[in-house]
């Protein structure tokens, strides 16, 4: 979709600029988490990235992180619903950008990345270790013991569920590092930014067309904003929600329920952060009817690696989302929930255009194909 006619010199109005703008600079600034105290220490990051790749952070000793989310992959593993131990009700997201991220899990249910990494660990049908079997294995094993040593400074304990916890904020310091490279969007944005006309007409006639398409009259960017192209919350897309006959994923609302029952939540004994800085999000989440089958609005850097699409994959490619919004049945939207969806009614070739400007917002260079499992680097 990269080559082809280069995008004419088409002027945009004032507001089609300012929504363009909205969507860069990239990358962004980012701060260490301040609720996981070994945020953006290289020590932490090494033993995270060991971590994820080790299998025997599962009961069965043959699952691990990256079983659902291969970084060669795109960190995801390309079914419609994932499979650990057992396969479970949802898409395994790719893990692009998640410093960035609000909320994790497509429920929300977690408000940390460190808490979101210890979900699969106590659920059995992914990983299922726990935080007994967690803690055995780091204090037994000389290279995981000695890289929590030079993460935290201090060597494992006897507390297994705060060795479980630091865990999950290793994993973290590790993620917090994928994050995506620029794209031949950002080199628009930023030409259009400076007005630079050479710089614009490189980016393809088809995508700037969808570019349009997205910030006007598909109002796409209106969940989808932002440098990340998410605003971070949820939303009900119309598409189908039960899981299996006579069961509901009830999204949001079950997420929100789990939030108020965690003990890993910014309001906890775990939270490293004694000022409590980040926490309001979770002290004032209120539980509404109308969350029950929204799910969380995803990024689309590098969207175009990542199907299949939607919180339990049911769309195949990016076609059929963009058939998807184009033919929605606002029916299937619940009578409590929001109403911002509205069928698009798109031509076939508008479709086309809108899925030519996604493609756009791949990274040009991607780096994550280079991560490797580190073997016995942790600890020389």
């Amino acid at each position: 979709m990269l080559s082809g006619i280069a995008a004419p010199a088409l002027d945009f109005t004032t507001e089609e600029k300012r929504r363009i703008l909205r969507h860069g600079p990239w990358p962004p600034a980012s701060l260490p988490d301040p609720s996981n105290r070994v945020s953006g220490k290289p020590a932490a990051m090494a033993l995270g990235q060991a971590l994820f790749f080790d299998p025997r952070l599962s009961l069965s000793g043959t699952v691990s992180c990256a079983t659902c989310h291969p970084p060669d992959r795109a960190w995801t593993d390309g079914l419609p619903r994932s499979r650990g131990h057992r396969t479970v009700d949802r898409n395994a997201p790719s893990l692009f950008n998640l410093r960035f991220n609000r909320w994790f899990g497509w429920d929300g249910a977690q408000d940390t990345l460190w808490a979101q990494n210890l979900r699969p660990l106590l659920d059995s049908r992914e990983m299922g270790v726990g935080p007994g079997g967690a803690a055995r294995l780091v204090r037994s094993d000389r290279q995981l013991s000695c890289g929590y040593r030079r993460a935290f400074g201090v060597a494992p304990g006897a507390d297994d569920a705060r060795i479980f916890v630091d865990l999950g904020k290793a994993l973290a310091a590790f993620l917090e590092t994928q994050v995506t490279g620029r794209t031949p969007f950002d080199d628009f944005r930023d030409a259009l930014a400076r007005n630079d006309a050479a710089g614009r007409a490189r980016y393809p006639a088809a995508a700037v067309r969808g570019l349009r398409l997205f910030v006007g009259r598909g109002n796409c960017a209106f969940c989808h904003f932002g440098p990340a192209f998410t605003n971070g919350e949820f939303a009900d897309a119309g598409v189908p929600h039960f899981v299996d006959p006579g069961r509901v994923d009830p999204g949001r609302h079950g997420g929100i329920r789990k939030l108020r029952r965690s003990p890993y939540t910014l309001l906890g004994r775990f939270n490293d952060d004694a000022e409590r800085s980040t926490a309001a999000k979770t002290r004032y989440v209120r539980l509404l009817q109308r969350n029950f089958g929204e799910f969380r609005v995803p990024g689309l850097r590098n969207v175009a690696l990542t199907a299949p699409y939607m919180h339990a994959g049911s769309l195949e490619t990016l076609a059929d989302v963009a058939h998807h919004y184009s033919t929605i049945d606002e029916e299937r939207l619940h009578a409590g929930g929001e109403r911002i969806l509205r069928r698009l009614d798109l031509s076939a070739r508008e479709q086309a255009d809108l899925v030519a400007f996604l493609e756009t917002l791949t990274e040009k260079e991607p780096l994550h194909e280079s991560v490797t499992k580190t073997g016995n680097t942790v600890c020389r």
